[in-house]
């Protein structure tokens, strides 16, 4: 583990250990001859079903029907077959088959037909995974199916005879004795409180469970203290995270009024601390800026959350338990990452994108990150994580984190980070009616320097003007022999078309609405590279990126400005002014 400290070797064992040992649990409490397996199975009832916030489509019932079964970018065409006698061609779309989250699809045909097809596909579930599959009974996705069993019960029991009613209700009670035995074994972070909340959903709808209320409403509000951040980030960092979260617990807050029982106050506290950061993470356009793990927003699933939002405030600008920023002037919105790594435990989707910030123009994108795509996640993340994949500084090609990727913590515990920024300054203010953002960051103190970032949103609406600075961590000058090849990398969302200026020291940006925007590098030379925006709907698309190279040594400081171009009129025939103006000099920014 060369490059690793003994506090970071520390850690990777205890986390490798405690995975490992859930891990052997798991394997020893699934043997058939545990004594709790042995227990009488009681069949229980289903006393209440909660709603299912997530977005159904009712013509995927139709494909669902035929024996097509598409998910995480891989389509399986059963041809008269279950589906749970395929080898999966992917663990996410395994996952997602065994979760039958897509049962809401079904549910919204809301057809005798969707009705039998859910029975048949719940049965053949039973028949052939219902005593063991390795990953359908992960934690994760056994969680997840539990859920969906739950919301969809009208769906699958509807006219049900007592001989089927009697196997669901067996098997679902079996799925939630061994998730309640084997939770430990869910990786630490957001799956291991989608665990606890599955079994507060069994606990509220299913009959017999009275006995397992107080339990569980401890359990499940000492999991929101501990993953849910006093501002209503999530301890992972991923915005993402959030909406999830949302989309489950607000249906869980209605089962306990449904049972006449008070909620965890940490489960009311959790919600209404979440809900406005939903607004803090959000475009004008409505999208989610792509930090941390952040992939598509799907647009109607925030709709449908915020209904619930009695207060509708304005968001806050400082996340400071986060580590975001959100700049607010005009029609323009600048958010930046000024955190560190979140623990190495729930890193495992975390990004190295320390003071990588997106550009928001009047309901347009301009500057983004690439993000992470809602399919083949496998093969984009890793690349997607890495610092070239932000919109901020890469020294000498390397991310400011460092990810630990060998095969024995790869399967158990993903891949962490490890080292990354541990000291990231924060300083805002603001000169007259502009606003100013001030950060740094030691992810780089391997190389000697400490990189500073300052950007300042003009009133108005119309300029953005930022400044990189690198400082040597020691002394008043780098290390010499030291590298010191920096490049500073805007990447552009893909419905914005540049062209380099002929100068080469900026590029022009025109917006869908047809608003010009100029990029000006002033005294470096700006490049238009290749980049991939993954963080669209419609799958991987390709950019551009304005990257500025260099080298710190020569050039310590990079002044960059985004200024918006009034449209002019038409010259008159024969009048001045076609030709472009020399712009005056830039003021420098108050640092």
């Amino acid at each position: 583990m060369a490059g690793v400290t003994v506090g970071e070797r520390t850690k990777l064992s205890l986390i490798l250990m405690r995975r490992g040992l859930r891990r052997a649990s798991g394997r020893v409490s699934n043997l058939p001859l545990m004594p709790w397996r042995l227990i009488p199975r009681k069949s229980d009832r289903l006393l209440l079903a909660p709603q299912d916030l997530r977005t159904a489509d009712g013509t995927r019932a139709s494909e669902i029907y035929s024996g097509r079964f598409a998910f995480a970018g891989k389509v399986v065409i059963c041809d008269g077959r279950s589906p749970f006698e395929f080898n999966p061609p992917s663990d996410e779309w395994a996952a997602e088959l065994y979760g039958f989250g897509w049962l809401r699809h079904l549910r919204a045909a809301d057809s005798a037909i969707t009705r039998a097809n859910a029975r048949a596909l719940v049965d053949e579930w039973i028949s052939l995974q219902g005593s063991w599959h390795p990953l359908a009974w992960r934690a994760d996705v056994l969680s997840r199916r539990v859920i969906s069993w739950i919301s969809q019960a009208p769906l699958i029991l509807q006219d049900v005879d007592t001989a089927f009613y009697r196997r669901f209700m067996r098997s679902l009670t079996r799925q939630v004795r061994f998730l309640r035995h084997n939770a430990a074994e869910a990786r630490d972070g957001a799956p291991h409180l989608q665990v606890t909340i599955a079994l507060t959903y069994a606990t509220l709808c299913m009959a017999s469970q009275e006995r397992h209320i107080a339990a569980v409403s401890k359990r499940l509000g000492d999991e929101l203290d501990q993953q849910v951040l006093p501002d209503g980030g999530h301890i992972s960092r991923n915005p993402g995270v959030i909406i999830e979260l949302l989309l489950d617990l607000l249906p869980l807050k209605q089962a306990f009024a449904s049972r006449n029982l008070p909620p965890p106050p940490q489960l009311l506290n959790a919600i209404d601390r979440m809900m406005p950061m939903l607004r803090f993470f959000r475009h004008d356009d409505g999208s989610f800026a792509l930090f941390n793990g952040m992939g598509p927003t799907a647009p109607d699933l925030i709709a449908t959350i915020l209904a619930y939002d009695d207060v509708r405030g304005e968001p806050i600008s400082n996340a400071s338990h986060s580590g975001y920023q959100r700049l607010k002037q005009d029609n323009l919105l600048v958010l930046m990452d000024t955190g560190t790594a979140p623990p190495m435990g729930v890193s495992q989707e975390a990004h190295a994108g320390c003071l990588a910030f997106e550009f928001c123009a009047g309901g347009h994108r301009i500057v983004v990150n690439c993000g992470v795509p809602a399919i083949n996640k496998e093969s984009w993340r890793q690349v997607a994580r890495a610092t070239p994949a932000h919109s901020t500084v890469t020294f000498n090609n390397a991310s400011s984190c460092v990810f630990r990727e060998e095969g024995a913590f790869r399967e158990l515990i993903g891949v962490p980070i490890v080292d990354g920024p541990s000291r990231v300054g924060v300083a805002r203010s603001e000169h007259g009616d502009s606003q100013v953002l001030r950060a740094s960051h030691d992810g780089y103190g391997r190389f000697g320097v400490i990189h500073q970032r300052a950007v300042m949103l003009t009133a108005g609406g119309n300029k953005l003007e930022g400044e990189d600075v690198f400082m040597p961590t020691h002394g008043e000058m780098l290390p010499l022999g030291a590298l010191d090849e920096f490049a500073v990398r805007f990447h552009l969302h893909p419905a914005i078309k540049a062209s380099r200026r002929s100068d080469g020291y900026g590029a022009m940006l025109v917006l869908p609405n047809k608003d010009v925007w100029s990029f000006d590098s002033h005294e470096d030379r700006v490049e238009l590279e290749e980049s991939v925006y993954l963080g669209g709907s419609e799958g991987p698309r390709r950019t551009v990126q304005l990257v500025i190279h260099g080298r710190a040594r020569q050039v310590p400081r990079v002044h960059w400005t985004f200024t918006h171009t009034p449209r002019q009129p038409a010259p008159k025939k024969g009048g001045e002014g076609a030709g472009r103006k020399k712009p005056q000099d830039e003021p420098e920014l108050p640092l």
